[in-house]
């Protein structure tokens, strides 16, 4: 009896605490440095959710390893809701997909709060390239194997250039960085001729006529870009890499605080302001239950897998 009451009592002085979650900041864990798409995402989303629950909402950037490094750090923190990661496909389809052992299973170390949307990504080209169109950038290609080049700043731009690479049977030349916007004076220059760009960071220099925008990776035309055709209209209808953005904790995360931060960033992509600011950056909201969430993990590290091995490409 005296155990039962010890209990109850625990429980009953437990309940008040997630009640009041959050009573200090929430710290968002973002796996690629200031200004990339994913912490311009992070910081509007942010703001949105702490103008909602009276707490701040701190960007934390930990750049590196594809986003292994951000992940880990959320891996070991406390499940309480007050350390969470943006993940994108990177750390959590791409990374445990290219590791023979990886580094953390994304479905069973996380906790899943809500899908958050998707990126869009334009394959874009200098201007001094002699094509207009991909399938021009593919017939070039063939008529000077090897000497094109393509940059990299990020694993989605790997593994999508693999891919069309693949599909188009060509050659070229893979040059990487660490990050996507230090591609871009080089690209810009005329150093490097071709990448796999996010929207965020290519959009104002396409604007300015200093890309060229050849296909978008989205099943639909980008309303930034309008007139630039999706790459299954450009003749790679079987092309399926989705860049993604989820919100995730550690695991065993209390379902209270799951559903408390569920509810906010849900609420959050629906007010007008967020939804505009998505929109400019040509990010695609997609707001989801948990259970959503936990089951497109499983279905994109399935599909990255995939991939990988039709474009030989073999885990390290």
């Amino acid at each position: 009896m005296k155990r039962f009451l010890l209990l109850a009592g625990a429980l009953l002085f437990a309940a008040p605490a997630w009640s009041q979650y959050p009573n200090k900041p929430i710290r968002i864990v973002v796996p690629f440095g200031a200004g990339s798409a994913t912490d311009l995402i992070s910081r509007v989303l942010g703001n949105s959710v702490s103008a909602a629950v009276g707490q701040p909402v701190v960007i934390d950037n930990k750049a590196g390893a594809d986003g292994a490094i951000a992940a880990a750090d959320v891996l070991k923190a406390a499940p309480d809701g007050y350390t969470l990661l943006m993940a994108t496909n990177s750390p959590m389809s791409v990374v445990p997909a290219m590791k023979k052992v990886p580094p953390y299973d994304p479905v069973a170390d996380f906790t899943p709060i809500t899908d958050i949307g998707r990126y869009t990504f334009f394959v874009v080209v200098n201007p001094g390239l002699p094509v207009k169109t991909l399938p021009e950038l593919v017939q070039y290609a063939k008529a000077n194997p090897g000497k094109v080049n393509y940059a990299t700043g990020n694993t989605t731009g790997i593994v999508s250039s693999a891919l069309l690479s693949s599909l188009a049977k060509i050659e070229m030349v893979h040059v990487p960085y660490k990050t996507e916007p230090l591609v871009m004076p080089d690209l810009i220059g005329g150093r490097v001729d071709m990448m796999f760009a996010s929207s965020t960071t290519s959009m104002p220099l396409i604007r300015d006529g200093k890309l060229r925008a050849l296909v978008t990776t989205l099943p639909r035309r980008s309303h930034l870009l309008p007139d630039v055709p999706t790459i299954a209209e450009a003749g790679y209808p079987t092309f399926s890499i989705i860049s993604w953005a989820g919100l995730f904790g550690p695991a065993k995360m209390p379902a209270e605080v799951v559903a408390r931060l569920n509810k906010e960033f849900v609420a959050a992509m629906g007010r007008p302001d967020v939804q505009d600011a998505m929109q400019k950056q040509a990010f695609v909201l997609t707001p989801s239950t948990p259970e959503k969430l936990a089951a497109y993990v499983k279905e994109q590290l399935e599909g990255y897998r995939n991939i990988l091995k039709a474009v030989g490409i073999q885990p390290e």
